[in-house]
């Protein structure tokens, strides 16, 4: 267990939070696959054509924000993980910060009306600056020795 021990004992909380970003990430893929349904967009396709579905932008709203929440997930995962190592409390606390912005970002857009997701969802881009700052206070660390 010697690998574990090279973090701090509040990573836990880190890990947690990472944890809860992939539950909310499959209950937005659900939401996805249930506007399926409803909007009768069948799979493989990635996004419904106006001309051809009258529901396309609400389904395509709904795509878009778990598409986003994707995308975004690489960069917080590495931010999280990497700054947590010296600052797993302030991580946590920011991840949990992004975890509930990213859900309202992901609701609002699922309304139809694109500007909805940045009602709340605009105050995640704080929470993403801040584990920068962890992330480069943690590569400063490792410099200074």
């Amino acid at each position: 267990m010697a690998g574990v021990e090279m973090f701090p004992k509040e990573y836990g909380y880190v890990v947690f939070v990472l944890v809860a970003y992939c539950f909310l990430n499959f209950w937005m893929g659900f939401q996805v696959g249930s506007a399926r349904k409803k909007y009768k967009v069948p799979y493989p396709t990635l996004y419904a054509i106006e001309s051809e579905n009258k529901d396309a932008k609400l389904f395509n709203c709904v795509q878009r924000g778990h598409q986003n929440s994707l995308e975004m997930m690489p960069v917080f995962f590495l931010l999280m993980v990497l700054g947590g190592i010296r600052h797993p409390c302030v991580c946590a606390a920011l991840g949990s910060l992004f975890l509930v912005t990213r859900y309202f970002y992901f609701t609002g857009y699922a309304t139809g009306d694109p500007k909805n997701r940045l009602n709340i969802g605009k105050y995640g881009f704080l929470a993403l600056l801040g584990l920068i700052g962890c992330t480069i206070s943690f590569g400063i660390s490792l410099l200074r020795g």
